[in-house]
C-alpha cells in the first residue's frame, strides 16, 4: 500500500472521462448462452499479469486505460453489496482476442465491448472477456461491466473499509480490483469519474472535484472527476454521515476535509493545520501537483493511514485518542501529504520501486518532526542505521524488497522501505551535499509529474545533478545485503541481524 500504510503506534511519545454511455444490452440469457458457446470453443483462459517482480499476476498487457467511469449505488447498509457499473475506455497496444481485467470479490452480470455484448468468465482474480469481434491494435475501445461491489469480507483484505457510518476505500497495494474491474497496477494511470448514489442522509465524496449533486426520490447522486491521471490503488470513495469542511490553501488551492459530522468541531484543531503543511512542503519540493487536497477521517480501526490521491485517509483515533504528541500527529499528516508528490503524482513503475514513495514520505515526515518538537533527523537516522542490517536481512534491501509473505500481501510494507529507505536518502544527501540533494528532489517531482518512474530514473537524475557517477553508491545503498558505511558518520554502527522471523509488518500508509 502506498501509505506507507503507516501504522499508528501505541499512544506514547516516540522518536520517531467521460460520462457513462448507456447502451441497450441484449437479454441476459443471450449473454450467458454466448459465454457458454465461446467457452466451449476456446481453451480455458489463464490469468495474465504484467510480470511485476512482487505481484506477477497483477495488471494486464495489451492495452492502456485512458479513463474509468465508475457508478456505485449504496442503499444505506455497509454489509450489503453495492450495485455498480464500470466503463473503461482503453487503447489497445496489441491485437486482442481476449481482454483481461483484474476483478474479484464481486459478481458480474453483463459485459459489452464497443457496445456489443461480450462473453466473460473468471480465472483466478481476472475477469476474462471475449469480445464479439477481436480488438485491433491502436483501436480505442469501450469496455462496460455491470457488477456488484462487495464490502463484505476480511477487514485486512483491502478494498472497501466499513466505517462506523458507511464506507471508505483502502486499495493499496493490489485491492482496487476487489472494488471495481480495472488494470490494477500503478504503471497504468488513468482519469477517473465517480458517480455515487446514496440515501439523502449520506454524503458521498471521491477523488478530484465535485461536478454535480442531483437529488431524486430520497436519494442523491454525487459526481466527481479527476483532472490528473491516477493509479487504481489511489482511488477513494467515502460514503457516510459526514461533514465536508472547506478552506483555502496556498495559491487559493481548494482544501476539502471529510469528517464524521459529530466530530466536526472537535477535529477542527487538526484540520486547520493542512494549509501550513502545504506551504511547508511547497517550499521544499515545489508546487502542489493536484486540483485540490484534504483529509478523510474515518471512524474505523484500519491500523494505517493512506495517501489516496487528493484525499488522504486517516483513522479517527489518531486525532482523538489521548497520548499522541502534537508533533507526531502533524508529522503523520505531512507523511501522507508528501505522498501526493512522491507516489501519487510520481507513481512507481513497479512495486519494487516502492522505496521511492515511502522513503520520501518518511524523509519529509522526519524533517517536519525535527522542526516541530520531535526527535532530530540525525537521531532518527542513527537509530535506523543501527537496525538497518536486521531490516535488510528480513525484508531485503530498499530497492529490491522481498516479496510479501504468502497470504499477507501488505507485509511488503516493512521498515526497510520506510526508515530504511529514508536512511538511503540521508546517505545520499551526505554524499552529494544539501544543495544538490534539494535540487534533485525538485527536479524529480517536476520531470515525472503525472507519470510513473523507476529507481533507475532516480539514480540517473541524481548522477546528472551531482555531476558524477553514483552507480557504486546506489548499488551498495539500494541493493546491498549489508548497510554501507554512512558518509560523514564513520562511528555509526549497525547491529548484527538476529536469526528470527520478522514481526508482522505494519500496513502501508
Amino acid at each position: 500500500m502506498s501509505l506507507p500504510s503507516r501504522a499508528v503506534p501505541a499512544p506514547q511519545p516516540s522518536p520517531r472521462a467521460r460520462a457513462p454511455r448507456a447502451r441497450a444490452l441484449r437479454a441476459a440469457v443471450l449473454v450467458a448462452l454466448s459465454a457458454g458457446l465461446v467457452a466451449a470453443a476456446l481453451p480455458a483462459p489463464a490469468p495474465l499479469g504484467i510480470g511485476d517482480p512482487l505481484f506477477p499476476q497483477l495488471g494486464n498487457p495489451g492495452y492502456d486505460v485512458l479513463s474509468y467511469d465508475i457508478a456505485l449505488d449504496y442503499r444505506g447498509r455497509n454489509t450489503e453489496p453495492l450495485a455498480a457499473a464500470t466503463t473503461i475506455e482503453a487503447v489497445a497496444t496489441d491485437a486482442l482476442d481476449r481482454i483481461n481485467l483484474d476483478f474479484t470479490h464481486g459478481t458480474v452480470s453483463a459485459v459489452t465491448v464497443a457496445g456489443e455484448p461480450a462473453s466473460f468468465e473468471s480465472s483466478g482474480e481476472d475477469l476474462v472477456i471475449t469480445p464479439a469481434s477481436p480488438v485491433e491494435r491502436g483501436e480505442v475501445v469501450e469496455i462496460a461491466v455491470r457488477h456488484t461491489s462487495d464490502p463484505r469480507g476480511p477487514a485486512d483484505s483491502g478494498g472497501w473499509v466499513r466505517t462506523g457510518d458507511g464506507l471508505a476505500m483502502a486499495n493499496q497495494a493490489d485491492a482496487a480490483h476487489r472494488v471495481f474491474p480495472s488494470n490494477d497496477h500503478p504503471s497504468d494511470k488513468a482519469f477517473f469519474t465517480f458517480r455515487i448514489t446514496a440515501p439523502d442522509r449520506f454524503t458521498a465524496v471521491a477523488n478530484g472535484l465535485r461536478e454535480s449533486r442531483v437529488r431524486s426520490d430520497g436519494s442523491t447522486t454525487w459526481t466527481y472527476r479527476t483532472t490528473h491521471p491516477m493509479a487504481t490503488e489511489l482511488a477513494q470513495v467515502s460514503i457516510g454521515e459526514s461533514a465536508v469542511v472547506h478552506r483555502r490553501g496556498p495559491h487559493e488551492l481548494p482544501v476539502r476535509d471529510v469528517v464524521p459530522a459529530a466530530d466536526k468541531e472537535r477535529l477542527e484543531h487538526w484540520l486547520a493545520r493542512t494549509p501550513k503543511h502545504l506551504e511547508w512542503l511547497e517550499r521544499r519540493v515545489g508546487p502542489y501537483p493536484f486540483e485540490n487536497y484534504g483529509v478523510l477521517i474515518a471512524d474505523a480501526d484500519t491500523g494505517f493511514e493512506l495517501e489516496t490521491q487528493t484525499l488522504s485517509l486517516f483513522e479517527r483515533r489518531l486525532f482523538t485518542q489521548p497520548g499522541f504528541p502534537e508533533w507526531y500527529v502533524e508529522s503523520v499528516m505531512v507523511h501522507e501529504l508528501a505522498h501526493q508528490w512522491f507516489g501519487d503524482s510520481v507513481s512507481p513503475r513497479a512495486w519494487s520501486d516502492l522505496w521511492l514513495n515511502e522513503g520520501h514520505a518518511t524523509w519529509y515526515e522526519a524533517l517536519y518532526a525535527e522542526e516541530h518538537g520531535g526527535p532530530t533527523l540525525d537521531r532518527r537516522m542513527k537509530a535506523a542505521y543501527a537496525a538497518s542490517d536486521q531490516w535488510r536481512a528480513t525484508g531485503g534491501p530498499p530497492a529490491a524488497p522481498e516479496p510479501p509473505e504468502p497470504g499477507e500481501k501488505i507485509s511488503l510494507f516493512r521498515p526497510v522501505v520506510y526508515d530504511g529507505a529514508a536512511l538511503a536518502l540521508y546517505a545520499l544527501r551526505e554524499e552529494i551535499g544539501t544543495e544538490a540533494f534539494e535540487a534533485l528532489e525538485r527536479h524529480w517531482v517536476a520531470e515525472h509529474r503525472d507519470g510513473t518512474a523507476t529507481t533507475a530514473d532516480f539514480t540517473a537524475l541524481a548522477g546528472r545533478i551531482a555531476g558524477r557517477d553514483l552507480s557504486a553508491f546506489f548499488q551498495a545503498w539500494l541493493y546491498g545485503a549489508k548497510t554501507p558505511p554512512m558518509p560523514g558518520h564513520p562511528d555509526w554502527k549497525s547491529r548484527a541481524p538476529r536469526a528470527e522471523r520478522p514481526p508482522t509488518a505494519a500496513k502501508p500508509g
